[in-house]
């Protein structure tokens, strides 16, 4: 279907891709990974022709059609929002164009070619094609009320919509999408798990969102060392097996049958989970295809990130009553009333993400709500990781060694050793602890910030979108974090998986009030209840 020969990407002395010879098969959903800077956005753009690689050559198998995922929100601003999706499918689209011009200048002379049209027109399924478009847009949250307006009349969120539209419109042979979750809501990106996963074409797909690799992928295509290697199952598998390969090669002494049936055991429980799960699909065929011999431990690094509180907090933790808030554009929340357990994990959401924030800034007191009072139990102390950390580092000239200095607790902790050796756990070793904080990534920016609030040892932990920026490894670092932190964590995120397997209570900010569960997050969106009660506090169906 889709090969790749020779390749090799460099720029100036750095070498991306060192002769990389690989094939991308009918049917499979690829998942590409990869530590940051590794390529991965890179090697899409390669593939869909978008920039020259150094040297070898890409091939799509003749008479098939490739669709990417369009990352230019502006590319299409003077054109309809329909128009705009049925563009996705080039030939169709070019045809269908042609078309009308003849039609607008008609003449008997240009009757053939019409009628010659018309029927490539027909064989491509063109005459649906208006109302599969149509259908693409409302299962995806467009209204159709604004099928017709121009693109640059809607607003960021929804042009994503529609761009994803554009990319999965006309059944595309190979299908090509970079982070296609960001700034989708769950109940869109659940949409589009199950779409992919029914999904009987080539999918190539760059996703920080360990839930949605799970959901759809068949394969993880890792990129490590210049090279790309395809392991079959999910990101989960991936990730659990090299954990356990990594474990096995520090065991010296261990046999190498026994190791063996230890990976075979895990294969066997990984693919029983599967079948069973709701996810499984056609793609669970997936699981036949595991191969013990393809378990290989990873070269990537995770940080180490442990939330250990100074003092455990009594039981009163925080009470809100009749909090609300609200800007010129209207009522971010009100009326809330929160009294908080201590152990609770809790996963705050909102269609409105300014209301979380803004509720993450009123309870940290760096902003006033409009109505109501909340108190904090006088045994806890909180740590707060807001979703704009430009503050933290205003004063660009500090290294990291000193940056971090600020937040220490001890004299034991402002000593040069202890602060490299603790930046070193966070993946800032050697010369990178004396980097200056003006040149930050935005994921280190994240570490950095995450590893102040570990200095802190808190017993309340606020995280706005704390995934945000970060790689996998990072991710999934902090995930496992939080799930052993002993204390209290109210937490925002648009990873499912975080929120699933962190959260046990769940609250919703809505413009008439609060929904509070004590659930996991996967039970919350399934619960036909909250369900109805979510279109009775936004006053319109969720989507």
């Amino acid at each position: 279907m889709l090969s790749v020969s020779n390749l090799s990407v460099q720029f100036g002395k750095r070498i991306l891709f060192d002769e990389v010879n690989t094939k991308f098969v009918q049917g499979n959903c690829y998942g590409i990974i990869g530590a940051n800077g590794a390529g991965k956005s890179t090697f899409l753009k390669i593939l869909s022709g978008k920039i020259e690689a150094t040297s070898g050559q890409v091939h799509l198998e003749p008479g098939k059609r490739m669709s990417v995922l369009n990352q230019d929100h502006y590319a299409f601003d003077e054109h309809p929002v329909l128009e705009t999706v049925m563009m996705g499918n080039k030939e169709l689209f070019k045809i269908k164009t042609e078309i009308d011009a003849l039609y607008a200048d008609y003449s008997d002379d240009n009757a053939d070619k019409i009628g010659e049209l018309q029927v490539q027109f027909e064989e491509m399924n063109g005459w649906n094609a208006e109302s599969d478009a149509a259908s693409m847009l409302s299962n995806l949250g467009i209204r159709e009320d604004l099928h017709y307006n121009l693109m640059s009349e809607l607003d960021g969120k929804q042009k994503v919509r529609v761009l994803l539209a554009q990319a999965l419109f006309g059944t595309p042979d190979v299908l090509i999408m970079d982070e296609p979750t960001n700034d989708l809501d769950f109940e869109t990106i659940g949409w589009l798990e199950n779409f992919l996963a029914n999904y009987d074409n080539t999918v190539i797909v760059v996703s920080h969102d360990r839930h949605f690799l799970d959901a759809v992928c068949t394969h993880i295509s890792d990129i490590d060392f210049g090279k790309i290697n395809h392991y079959s199952g999910n990101y989960t598998f991936w990730y659990e097996s090299s954990q356990l390969a990594a474990k096995q090669r520090a065991q010296q002494n261990k046999k190498a049958e026994d190791k063996k049936k230890e990976l075979e055991e895990f294969i066997r429980r990984f693919s029983a989970n599967v079948a069973k799960s709701k996810q499984a699909t056609s793609r669970k065929k997936m699981i036949e295809k595991l191969n013990v011999d393809e378990i290989k431990p990873s070269s990537r690094r995770y940080p180490a990130i442990i939330f250990k509180s100074e003092r455990e907090a009594g039981d009163q933790i925080l009470n809100i009553e009749g909090l609300s808030k609200e800007t010129v554009d209207g009522v971010l929340f009100k009326n809330v009333d929160i009294n908080l357990n201590r152990g609770d994990k809790v996963a705050i959401i909102s269609k409105n993400s300014r209301a979380v924030t803004a509720f993450y800034q009123i309870i940290s007191e760096n902003e006033q709500a409009d109505n109501g009072v909340f108190s904090w139990g006088v045994t806890t102390t909180q740590s707060y990781l807001p979703l704009d950390n430009s503050a933290f580092f205003q004063d660009g000239n500090l290294n990291l060694v000193d940056w971090l200095r600020q937040y220490a607790q001890t004299e034991e902790e402002r000593e040069e050793v202890f602060l490299r050796g603790f930046l070193g756990k966070m993946i800032f070793s050697g010369e990178e602890a004396l980097k200056k904080s003006n040149v930050l990534s935005g994921g280190e920016k994240v570490r950095c910030m995450l590893s102040r609030m570990m200095m802190k040892r808190a017993n309340i932990l606020l995280l706005d979108e704390p995934t945000n920026h970060l790689d996998l490894e990072s991710i999934q670092a902090l995930n496992n974090a939080l799930v052993n932190f002993k204390g209290t964590v109210l937490f925002t995120t648009h990873d499912h998986e975080f929120a699933q397997t962190v959260a046990n209570r769940v609250i919703e900010l809505t413009p008439n009030g609060v929904i509070d569960r004590h659930m996991t997050f996967d039970e919350y969106l399934e619960d036909p209840k909250v369900k109805e009660l979510r279109v009775k506090m936004y006053g319109e169906p969720q989507g």
